[in-house]
């Protein structure tokens, strides 16, 4: 089972089985968080954190003989009142989420007061760029499959500088759990594992750099994250891009495909969703959703480029070469992103909008 632990330095992920004892849940904590004695509360937001007294239990108890609930829940540790444990970021990263309902997206966080003098990569992984709301976006287009007895639809991400890993982490590890964490972490260590395949003329900066970018929850992701989830978790990913309609495919000897949907600065995913004649209209909670299909199943492909091609007519997608852009700091106008980024090099703005 898997299961998220939320510190005073951060949140990871471990695994335990049901036949580990409780003894090995509470080490898998302490080498999560360092805390030689903690309080632990499970769940999350919005709904209440439950106390979870571990102290109760038996410890050489089998975790499937106690009635813990854990698989793919997050459990927030802190360190008991009265230890003398170092706590510094406690404030600052215990409590680590996504920002659901804003219209941004950013590679690290944006301010006004960065030196001009940044090299041109420092420049390029800073830029945000605002997208300009779409009513697809609200409403997004639902696509008839009979022969599955489903409709095919646009799940939506949040604009939250994490949609790609959202929309990976909905297709292989299911709606109900919060993969982005899990997904940077994987990310990050393939590079480290790999240095002759992820050097720095590939990543485009020094690997460590790199790495410690793309565990930061601000920070986007791309083709490189991609292949390297395709592989981490042998599923064949197709990437459809709304402006021109082609599919770019990472991992393709996969048995099982999944698909998302790039429209230019964001990511969605694609899912099946049981329905009635005419499979015209979704019903079904997102539960039900059916977001991995087997690679020789290409009609899914097929509506999904139709459902893609209906985007396009609705503008669902922003053009990064041309689209008209205002600086959010200084008014300037321009077009494209190699104008923002050279805009952002001469005047250390980085927060763009995309302008009419």
């Amino acid at each position: 089972m898997r299961i998220r632990i939320r510190g005073p330095s951060g949140q990871s992920t471990v695994q335990l089985s049901n036949t580990d004892t409780v003894a090995d849940l509470i080490s898998k904590i302490y080498d999560a968080t360092s805390l030689p004695s903690f309080d632990v509360k499970i769940g999350a937001p919005p709904l209440p954190l439950e106390p979870l007294d571990l102290s109760s239990l038996d410890p050489t108890a089998l975790l499937k003989d106690t009635n813990l609930k854990l698989a793919n829940q997050l459990l927030t540790v802190n360190a008991r009142v009265g230890d003398t444990v170092e706590r510094d970021s406690q404030n600052t990263q215990a409590s680590t989420g996504s920002t659901t309902g804003s219209q941004k997206e950013t590679i690290t966080p944006a301010t006004a007061s960065q030196p001009s003098s940044a090299s041109q990569s420092e420049i390029e992984s800073r830029l945000s760029l605002q997208r300009k709301p779409n009513t697809a976006a609200g409403d997004p287009p639902e696509v008839s499959v009979p022969s599955h007895a489903a409709t095919l639809v646009l799940r939506v991400m949040p604009d939250d500088n994490s949609c790609l890993f959202r929309a990976l982490g909905t297709c292989i590890l299911g709606s109900s759990v919060d993969g982005v964490v899990e997904l940077r972490d994987t990310v990050a260590t393939a590079i480290q594992s790999q240095p002759a395949r992820f050097n720095a003329a590939v990543l485009g900066r020094d690997p460590d750099q790199y790495c410690k970018q793309i565990k930061s929850p601000d920070c986007w992701g791309g083709d490189i994250e991609i292949a390297i989830l395709s592989e981490a978790f042998g599923i064949c990913v197709r990437s459809i891009n709304v402006q021109d309609g082609h599919v770019y495919s990472y991992n393709e000897s996969a048995p099982q495909q999944c698909i998302i949907v790039y429209s230019g600065i964001h990511y969605d995913a694609i899912a099946l969703s049981p329905s009635d004649p005419a499979y015209d209209r979704a019903t079904y909670p997102i539960e039900f959703d059916q977001k991995q299909f087997p690679v020789e199943d290409g009609e899914v492909l097929d509506k999904a480029k139709e459902l893609c091609a209906i985007l396009r007519e609705r503008h669902y997608f922003t053009d990064t070469t041309e689209f008209a852009l205002r600086c959010g700091v200084c008014g300037w106008r321009g077009r494209g992103e190699r104008a923002a980024e050279k805009h952002a090099e001469e005047t250390g703005h980085q927060s763009f909008d995309e302008a009419d």
